[in-house]
């Protein structure tokens, strides 16, 4: 298992640069969507969960469209997510990053996570959503040049991003957007 590794000092609340290493995914073998952010925010990192910040509304969309409370245990929730067929990873395996946000990474000092391997071993996946552009945007540049159309069938979508650094969108803006990942379950 992938542990998280973070470097990170803390100096009068403010982080200072950190060498970051993600999640594994969440993931079971009747997968057939599979959700992909950017990186674990600090907050995420610390809780060891993904999308841990508190203001996040990723548990929470999960939970309206799942019919669960956001609340309930990590464990229970990614079991949620499991039992339904849907898969949670990042772009990225490993990168440098000042802080949370997705624009402070270093470009140069980014790793993508093995999508060739990941998806021939879950064939069931169909249907991949970015959590947000940045997410897509790697993707596109990093891994999908390196996958070769060996998956043709892949369809992609961008949602936007749950993250609390994103306002633009008000939560039921988000959730009508987030909406598509229920209706790609049914086909």
């Amino acid at each position: 298992m992938n542990l998280c590794i973070l470097t990170v000092s803390i100096f009068y609340g403010v982080s200072t640069m950190a060498d970051i290493d993600g999640f594994a995914p969440i993931v079971s073998g009747n997968a057939r969507v599979l959700i992909l952010g950017t990186m674990p925010s600090e907050a995420s990192l610390l809780r060891r969960q993904y999308y841990g910040h508190p203001r996040n509304t990723f548990w929470p969309i999960m939970g309206a469209l799942l019919d669960f409370a956001p609340n309930l245990c990590y464990q229970r929730r990614k079991t949620l997510l499991m039992d339904n067929g849907i898969a949670v990873w990042d772009v990225l395996q490993s990168c440098y990053r000042l802080g949370s946000l997705d624009s402070n990474i270093k470009l140069e000092t980014i790793k993508s996570n093995d999508f060739a391997g990941f998806f021939t071993e879950h064939k069931s996946i169909k249907q991949v959503f970015f959590n947000g552009k940045m997410a897509e945007k790697l993707y596109q540049k990093r891994v999908l040049p390196t996958l070769k159309h060996r998956f043709p069938y892949l369809e992609y979508q961008c949602l936007p991003s749950t993250s609390p650094a994103y306002a633009a969108l008000k939560f039921e803006k988000k959730l009508e957007a987030w909406k598509a990942i229920k209706q790609s379950m049914v086909k």
